[in-house]
C-alpha cells in the first residue's frame, strides 16, 4: 500500500485519501479460492499457460473433458488484468462489417461480428450456469460522442448496425443525454443497451474455483520459461522443474513474453490506467449516474468509466501518458480528466490507483489458433472480458477435439511488422499524437456557436 505521505514533488496530496491504495479496487473484501501449491506433475494431457479469463475458461472445458489439465500463472492466479479491468462487458469486436468485409471476405466478415455477439450471451450463460456471484447484469452501455462530427459518425454507424446486423443502438442526443449521464462535456451519444458490466475480480474468482473443482491443477508463481515442442508433444520448463504435455494452450494475452516469441511479436502490450473515488453520497451518484449505465467515449485514447456495483464509487480509466507511467503519477491526471468531465468532482479524493496490461493487435482483431503444435488466444484489444473467456473456451474445445470449437478467428492471418518484437517502441509517439488530435478536437467543438 502506498499512501498520500509517500508521493513525491510535484504530486498532490489532496487528491489522495489518506489510507489509499495502489491495489486494483476490485480485490477489496473479495477472498480468492485457496489454491493449493502441490508439486509439479511430471507429465499431464494440457498445460495452460496463464490463469486469467482466458486460460481458466480453457482449462474448465478440457478438465471436464476428462484431460488431465494443470494451469501455469507467473504470479498469484488471476492477478493480472482479469482483476484489474473497468468491468464493461461489449460485443468486442472493433472493426466494422464493411471493413472486415473489405480485408476478409462478406461471409467471413458476418462470421467473425457474430462471434462477438456470441460472445457477449454466452458469458451471460456461463455466468449463471455456474452461479458465480459477479454483480452480472446489462447495464447498457453510454459510448458518448466528443465531438458534434463524432456524434454524425455514431448515428451513421447505429443505422447500419440496426439494418446489417440487427444491434439494438439508440441515439441520445446532447440536448437528452443527461437522463443518462449527469454531465455537459459531450455531444450526444450512442446508446448500447445489451452491454454488460460484472465485478471482475469475483468472476475471476469464481472461474478459478470451477476450474479446481472441475480438477484442473493451479499453481501460481510457477511461470512457463521455454517450452521444447516434438512429435511426442511439449516440454514445458518452469523453475520447479518440466513437465510434459500433449497439449499446451498459450493464454497470456498483455503478457506475453518471450517464452513464445512467435505470439510476442504479434501482440501490443498497452498498459491501461483506473482509479476509484472515494465513497460519495448517494444524491451526487444518482445525479452522474441517473441510469447506472457504463459509460465510454469516441476519443481515439478511449476513457472507459462506471459507478461501482454498490453505487458508492465511481471508477474511471484510460490511458493518460505516451509511456507507462507510474500509478501515483496517472491518478492524479485520471482525476483531472474525470473532472472535466464531471466538474461536480474536483473536490473528491483517490482511493485507488491501479493498473493493467491489455493486448492490442496491429489489425485490432482477437486471434486464436495453432502455430508450431501450440494452442493460442489472445490479443482482445481493450475489450477482452466476454471474447477473452469465450475464446478461451473454444481453445479448450478445440484441444479435445471438438468441431464446436471452431470459431470465425481460426486461421486468420495475425500480423506483425518487421523488426516488432513485443516492445512497442512507437507507442508513445502514437498515443501522444491520439491524445494532441483528440483533446484538438474537443477544444474546436467548444469553440462551435451554440
Amino acid at each position: 500500500m502506498t499512501t498520500a505521505r509517500q508521493i513525491g514533488p510535484g504530486g498532490n496530496a489532496n487528491l489522495w485519501a489518506p489510507d489509499w491504495s495502489d491495489t486494483s479496487y476490485w480485490l477489496d473484501g473479495v477472498s480468492a479460492p485457496e489454491v493449493p501449491q502441490g508439486s509439479l506433475p511430471p507429465e499431464v494431457d494440457v498445460v495452460v499457460i496463464g490463469s486469467g479469463y482466458t486460460g481458466l475458461n480453457a482449462a474448465i472445458e478440457t478438465a471436464r473433458g476428462g484431460r488431465s489439465t494443470l494451469v501455469l500463472e507467473a504470479g498469484a492466479p488471476g492477478m493480472g488484468c482479469s482483476t484489474r479491468n473497468g468491468g464493461q462487458i461489449s460485443t468486442s469486436i472493433k472493426p466494422t462489417l464493411s471493413k472486415l468485409a473489405a480485408r476478409h471476405g462478406q461471409a467471413r466478415a458476418e462470421a467473425i461480428r457474430a462471434e462477438g455477439r456470441a460472445a457477449l450471451a454466452w458469458i451471460e450463460e456461463r455466468i449463471r450456469t455456474e452461479d458465480i456471484d459477479c454483480d452480472f447484469r446489462r447495464a447498457g452501455r453510454f459510448h458518448a460522442a466528443h465531438t458534434p462530427a463524432a456524434y454524425e459518425g455514431l448515428a451513421r454507424d447505429a443505422e447500419v448496425l440496426r439494418r446489417t446486423e440487427g444491434i439494438e443502438v439508440e441515439m441520445v442526443t446532447k440536448a437528452e443525454q443527461r437522463r443518462e449521464l449527469g454531465t455537459d462535456a459531450y455531444h450526444g451519444a450512442a446508446l448500447f443497451a445489451q452491454h454488460g458490466a460484472l465485478h471482475p475480480a469475483k468472476y475471476l474468482h469464481g472461474l478459478l474455483r470451477t476450474a479446481m473443482e472441475a480438477g484442473a491443477q493451479v499453481m501460481g508463481h510457477t511461470p512457463a520459461e521455454a517450452i521444447a515442442s516434438g512429435q511426442g508433444g511439449h516440454l514445458v520448463r518452469t523453475p520447479r522443474g518440466t513437465v510434459r504435455a500433449r497439449d499446451v494452450i498459450v493464454a497470456t494475452n498483455g503478457y506475453t513474453t518471450g517464452t513464445t516469441p512467435w505470439q510476442q511479436r504479434r501482440v501490443i502490450p498497452i498498459g491501461s490506467y483506473v482509479i476509484a473515488t472515494e465513497p460519495l453520497e448517494k444524491d451526487l451518484m444518482d445525479r452522474l449516474f441517473p441510469t447506472d449505465r457504463i459509460a465510454s467515449d469516441t476519443c481515439k485514447v478511449v476513457y472507459y468509466y462506471r459507478a461501482s456495483p454498490d453505487r458508492t464509487r465511481i471508477l474511471f480509466g484510460g490511458r493518460v501518458s505516451a509511456g507507462e507511467t507510474d500509478t501515483t503519477i496517472s491518478g492524479p491526471r485520471l482525476h483531472h480528466d474525470m473532472c472535466n468531465i464531471f466538474p461536480e468532482l474536483r473536490g473528491t479524493r483517490i482511493s485507488h490507483s491501479w493498473m493493467g496490461t491489455v493486448a492490442y493487435t496491429f489489425d485490432e482483431l482477437a486471434h486464436c489458433g495453432t502455430h508450431d503444435g501450440v494452442h493460442y488466444a489472445m490479443g482482445y484489444c481493450g475489450s477482452g472480458v466476454s471474447m477473452a473467456s469465450y475464446l478461451g473456451m473454444r481453445m479448450g474445445q478445440k484441444v479435445q477435439g471438438l468441431a464446436e470449437g471452431r470459431t470465425a478467428f481460426d486461421d486468420l492471418p495475425f500480423p506483425t511488422r518487421p523488426f516488432y518484437t513485443g516492445r512497442p517502441w512507437f507507442l508513445p509517439a502514437a498515443v501522444a499524437w491520439y491524445r494532441w488530435r483528440d483533446a484538438r478536437q474537443r477544444h474546436q467543438a467548444q469553440a462551435l456557436p451554440g
